[in-house]
C-alpha cells in the first residue's frame, strides 16, 4: 500500500525546502520586482514572516489528524460527501498548479537553453520523468531530493560568490520608498506561491513523515531555509540589474547568472547554474503531481494511486500547453487568477476545517 510508506524527518525537510523555492527564485523577482522596485527584498522578508503563521495553521491540522491525508481530513471534517465535494476543488488546484509549472519548467528551457526545440517535445520529456518519479513512489522521491539538494546548494554557492563583484548597492536605494499598497500586495503574491500552495504537502505530513511532532519543526526550518534562498535570490537579482531590469526580465535569476564573469575567464556558466532551477522546479512539480494522483484516488476510493499517473500524465501534458495561450494571460493568471484562488481554496479550506475541528470535536485542548 502507497500509505505505508515513511520517509525520515531531514528528508521531509528536504521536500519542503526545495518546494518552497520551487520556481519562485526563477519567475518571481520580477513580479516582485514590479510591483515594490527596489524593496522586493523588504516584501520577500515580510512574506516570510507571514508564510510562518500559515505553516502554523497547517501543522497544527496535520497533528489533530495523525495518519491521514488531507482528503482524509475532509472526509473525517465535513462528511463523506461533503469532504469529497471539498476535496475535489482542493485536487483541481493542485492539478492545475502542475500544469503550470511544467508549463514555466517548458518556457524557461525553450527560452533560454533549447530555443530550437518545439516546447511540446520539452514537456513530453518533462512529463515521463514526472509520471516514472510518482510511480516509484514518495520513499524514492524522497531520497532523490537528498541528492538533488546537495547539487543545488553547491550552484546557489558558486551564484552567490561569482556574480557578488557585479553587486553595486545603489540599485537598492532609496531604502522603503515604495508605498504600503504595492508592497502589501507583493508580501501576498509570494506568500501565496511559497506556504499557502504548500498546503499539498499535507497530503503526506500526517501519514508518511516519522515522529510527527518533529516534523513540524522541520516544516519551520525547511521554509525558512527556502525562503532564505528566495530572499537572497530577489535581493541579488536587484543588486545587480538594479529594479527595472529585474522587472523586465521574464526570467531574472537567470540574467543574473549570465553577469558572471571572473577575470574573462570564468563566464558563460548560466547553463550550469540552469541545472539549479530545474532541480528546485522539476521537485515543485513532482510533488503538486504526487499530492493530486494520492489524492484523487482516494476520492474515488482506489488502492493505489499508480494506475493513474500515465493517464494524468498525459493530461497535463496537453493541458500544460493549452493553460496561457500567450505571456500576457500567464501573467494575469499570476497576479489576478491564481492568488485569489489559491487564498480561497487552500488558505481558507484550511482554516475552515481548524474552526469546524474545534467545534465540532473538541480536539483542541
Amino acid at each position: 500500500m502507497v500509505m505505508n510508506e515513511k520517509i525520515s524527518i531531514r528528508q521531509f525537510r528536504n521536500l519542503v525546502i526545495l518546494f518552497t523555492i520551487g520556481d519562485s527564485i526563477l519567475v518571481l523577482p520580477s513580479l516582485l520586482a514590479f510591483y515594490s522596485k527596489q524593496d522586493a527584498w523588504i516584501a520577500c522578508i515580510i512574506s516570510v514572516g507571514i508564510g510562518l503563521l500559515v505553516i502554523a495553521l497547517y501543522t497544527k491540522l496535520g497533528l489533530l489528524f495523525p495518519n491521514m491525508t488531507f482528503v482524509q481530513m475532509n472526509e473525517k471534517l465535513f462528511g463523506k460527501w461533503i469532504g469529497k465535494c471539498t476535496s475535489i476543488f482542493f485536487l483541481t488546484v493542485t492539478f492545475l498548479y502542475t500544469c503550470s509549472v511544467m508549463y514555466y519548467a517548458g518556457k524557461f528551457m525553450t527560452m533560454q537553453i533549447l530555443p530550437d526545440t518545439p516546447i511540446v517535445m520539452i514537456h513530453i520529456m518533462v512529463a515521463i520523468i514526472l509520471v516514472l518519479a510518482v510511480r516509484l513512489g514518495l520513499e524514492v522521491i524522497a531520497r532523490a531530493a537528498e541528492i538533488f539538494l546537495v547539487f543545488f546548494i553547491i550552484l546557489f554557492i558558486i551564484l552567490v560568490i561569482f556574480v557578488s563583484p557585479q553587486i553595486d548597492i545603489k540599485n537598492i536605494q532609496p531604502v522603503f520608498e515604495v508605498e504600503l499598497k504595492p508592497l502589501l500586495r507583493t508580501v501576498i503574491i509570494l506568500v501565496v506561491y511559497a506556504p499557502v500552495d504548500s498546503l499539498v504537502l499535507l497530503m503526506i505530513f500526517s501519514t508518511s513523515v516519522n515522529e510527527l511532532k518533529k516534523a513540524r519543526k522541520a516544516y519551520f526550518s525547511g521554509f525558512v531555509i527556502g525562503g532564505i534562498v528566495i530572499i537572497i535570490t530577489t535581493l541579488l537579482t536587484i543588486l545587480v540589474l538594479g529594479a527595472d531590469q529585474t522587472a523586465s526580465q521574464a526570467f531574472p535569476g537567470y540574467t543574473l547568472a549570465q553577469k558572471i564573469n571572473v577575470g574573462n575567464f570564468v563566464q558563460r556558466i548560466e547553463a550550469i547554474l540552469a541545472i539549479m532551477w530545474f532541480i528546485s522546479i522539476y521537485l515543485k512539480m513532482v510533488l503538486f503531481f504526487y499530492g493530486s494522483c494520492l489524492g484523487i484516488s482516494q476520492v474515488l476510493g482506489l488502492k493505489n494511486y499508480r494506475p493513474l499517473t500515465l493517464p494524468l500524465g498525459m493530461l497535463i501534458v496537453i493541458l500544460s500547453l493549452i493553460i496561457f495561450p500567450n505571456n500576457a494571460y500567464q501573467q494575469e493568471w499570476d497576479v489576478n487568477t491564481s492568488v485569489p484562488l489559491s487564498i480561497t481554496v487552500e488558505l481558507f479550506l484550511a482554516l475552515l476545517m481548524l474552526v469546524v475541528a474545534i467545534f465540532r470535536k473538541g480536539l483542541i485542548k
